[in-house]
């Protein structure tokens, strides 16, 4: 079987909650458990850095996209990691998502929301059907959540856009589903 691949998307900062930095570390050590490849921003920053140090930690396999710009403000180097630099924020989102099996959205900011949104609607619009799963620590995503069930309910959208993601409340929830769609 070949390798299968995981994006996380994720917080270039840590935020105010340590459970977030938590569910990071514990999403890394899951990946390498399970022997997926990390797909990730290539920064050693934030959430995304949390992640990537704990998924090489425990012996997964990375492939970091870093957009030229953000070379010299973010730490790449990482021993067995491959890494891809791209010319631009877009280029790095297609990249990464061309390069894997199933996408994770970890608490994030803005360009976490612009990564959940263009893959979302790269689903709606019929572009793939890779999983999508936003990993809701300790309730984060509820608003997000909340925001698409209006956009619903306004008629800007039907019922299936929902189903193109999938919501999970813990990383015991996230392995369950990559585990059903990966295996």
């Amino acid at each position: 079987m070949p390798l299968r691949s995981v994006c996380v998307f994720c917080g270039s900062r840590p935020g105010r909650n340590p459970a977030h930095a938590e569910a990071a570390r514990q999403t890394g050590e899951m990946l390498a458990r399970n022997g997926w490849r990390l797909v990730f921003g290539a920064g050693d920053v934030g959430l995304m850095g949390e992640v990537a140090r704990a998924a090489t930690g425990a012996g997964a396999a990375t492939l970091g996209v870093i957009p030229v710009h953000l070379l010299g403000r973010e730490r790449t180097e990482r021993d067995g990691s491959t890494m891809v630099v791209t010319e631009d924020m877009h280029e790095r989102k297609k990249v990464m998502f061309m390069n894997s099996d199933a996408v994770v959205v970890l608490p994030g900011g803005a360009g976490s929301l612009d990564e959940f949104f263009e893959v979302l609607t790269w689903a709606q619009i019929g572009l793939h059907g890779k999983p999508i799963l936003l990993l809701d620590v300790e309730g984060y995503w509820q608003p997000l959540v909340a925001l698409v069930d209006h956009v619903i309910a306004e008629g800007f959208a039907d019922d299936a856009l929902r189903g193109h993601f999938r919501v999970v409340a813990d990383v015991a929830g996230l392995e369950e589903g990559l585990t059903r769609v990966l295996r």
